[in-house]
Formats: C-alpha cells, structure tokens, sequence
C-alpha cells in the first residue's frame, strides 16, 4: 500500500547560546545571530517516519519547514538520513509568525502536497516549547490526532474495507498505553522516542549539492548539474504558492507577541557539605524549615 508521508521539522535558534542580540526592535527572535540547529524532537519524528519506510513498501518521506533559505538544510538533513523529498515556506510575509500563523501556513502547505496519509512532527521545538503547532495543524486540516507518541508500532489495512489504522505507543501520566487511529493522522513525537540515525555517506553524496531556489547565488557553478539532476532542485514555495491568505501568516496572523528573551543561569550562593551524621540532618531540616523551604 502506497503510503505518503510529511514530517514537520524547524530549523531553530540554538536556545544555549542566547546573547544580548538574541531579539529585534520589533520583539521576535533574530535568528541571523544565533546558530541554527534541527529541532531534537522533529529528529526523533523523521526516525519514526523512516523505520515505517523500512517496513512497508511505496512509502514516501518528504519533510516540510518554514524559515528563511538557509532552512533549506533542514532538507538536506532529512535527505541524507532516507528522507524522499522536502518542501521549504519561505516568503517575508512568513516572518515573525507564532504558532497559529504557523500551524496555518503548515496546513495549507499539506493541502497543497495532497494525498498526505500521515503527519508527524515532534512535540514541541525548543525555541518557544508550546507543543502546539501539531496539534493546531491537526485541526485546521480536520484530522485525527495523536500526542507524546514514543513509537509508531505498525500501519495495519483491512483486507475488506481498505482501511489503514497506525498502532501507536504513548505517554501517558503514569505509564504507557498503546491506541488505534484511522489515517490520515497526525502525530506527535516525544524526545524519549529512538533517536534519529545517523547519515548516510552515500545519500550525502548524492543530495550535497542540492538546494532551494533561494540559496543559489549568482556565483553559483553547479546551476548544470541541477538541470542534470532535478532531484537536486529542492521545493520552494511561498504565501501565493501555497493559496495562502497574506493577512493569516506571520506577524499579521499572529496575536502572540515575544516582549523579551533572556538567557538565565542559576548559580548557587553557598554550599555546606553534610555528613550523614544525625545532627547534620537534623539541622539541614531544621534550617529547611526555618525558612519555610519545606514544611
């Protein structure tokens, strides 16, 4: 059974390295001054989309993002690992959007991709830790949707009815259950899930010189090899390509607005070394409680 699937993945902020030039006069994340990194949990979602390609056959991994150009490497990560193919938003009128404009643009994208069966992404990227594109995506295309997934275990399809469940393993507040949903589904990833593998030497030699539209330059020598290979011509698509209303993507469509981003590091004032001598417990308690720390 032919299976098509799109992995949501982001290139984001690398939130170790946050500055002083970490935000814009305007209130957003001014990514141009801190390294780019793929989001850990969309890693463990491309993983849980490339072991379904491991055992089916016909299925079809591409991965879609949204940035500026150079989130084109998200691509290229997701190539060299097995990934099929991949689609980039780029588009200034993208810019400076929160999750709903977000989760909007993702969705009219996927329409636009067409006969999508399964949508996986990770739970939350580390740049705002909402966990709420997934699901927000999840319903402006109507579809089912299942959360904190460590492991999509099987596609199953009814030999009568033709239909196509995924049996998935999730976290759960004091444990583990595993649920059935009907495709097309989405689904989102934890970072306890398997980590995503490795590349491969041989796909990066052959995806390395593949790009969007919007990173090739004019001193660009590989624009022949590109029309040799269309499979290293990368999907390039913007608010117009994707039948997108302007006034709902980026910061026109987003009501949440960042006031400040900071970078906080505690520090210990003091420490006491204690042994495991009874008075020493018996003060740290009482001090504990003295300053209404417990109790």
């Amino acid at each position: 059974m032919k299976l098509r699937i799109v992995v949501l993945a982001k290139q984001v902020p690398d939130t170790r390295n946050v500055g002083k030039d970490a935000m814009t006069a305007e209130g957003t994340v001014n990514r141009a001054a801190l390294p780019a990194i793929f989001n850990p949990e969309d890693m463990n979602a491309l993983e849980q989309a490339l072991r379904l390609k491991e055992q089916m056959p016909d299925v079809e991994v591409g991965l879609l993002t949204m940035g500026p150009p150079r989130a084109g490497e998200i691509i290229r990560e997701g190539l060299y690992r097995g990934a099929d193919t991949g689609w980039l938003l780029t588009d200034r009128l993208f810019a400076g959007a929160d999750t709903l404009a977000t989760s909007y643009a993702l969705s009219a994208a996927i329409k636009k991709i067409g006969n999508v069966d399964l949508v996986i992404g990770g739970r939350q990227a580390i740049d705002g830790d909402t966990a709420q594109v997934g699901p927000q995506v999840a319903q402006k295309l109507g579809l089912n949707q299942v959360t904190y997934a460590e492991e999509i275990v099987e596609i199953k399809e009814d030999a009568v009815s033709g239909k196509r469940t995924a049996v998935i393993r999730r976290i759960i507040d004091g444990g583990v259950e595993v649920v059935e949903a009907p495709l097309p589904l989405v689904v989102t990833v934890n970072g306890s899930a398997a980590e995503c593998r490795p590349q491969n030497a041989k796909l990066v030699m052959k995806y390395k010189y593949a790009a969007c539209p919007a990173e090739i330059t004019a001193e660009d020598t590989r624009q022949s090899l590109r029309q040799e290979r269309p499979y290293l011509m990368l999907n390039q698509w913007s608010v117009a390509d994707v039948d997108g209303d302007a006034s709902q993507c980026g910061m026109s469509g987003s009501p949440t607005k960042v006031k400040e981003v900071q970078s906080i590091a505690f520090q210990a004032k003091e420490s006491k070394t204690l042994t495991a001598a009874d008075d020493d417990l018996n003060g740290l308690i009482v001090e504990l409680l003295n300053d209404k720390i417990i109790g």
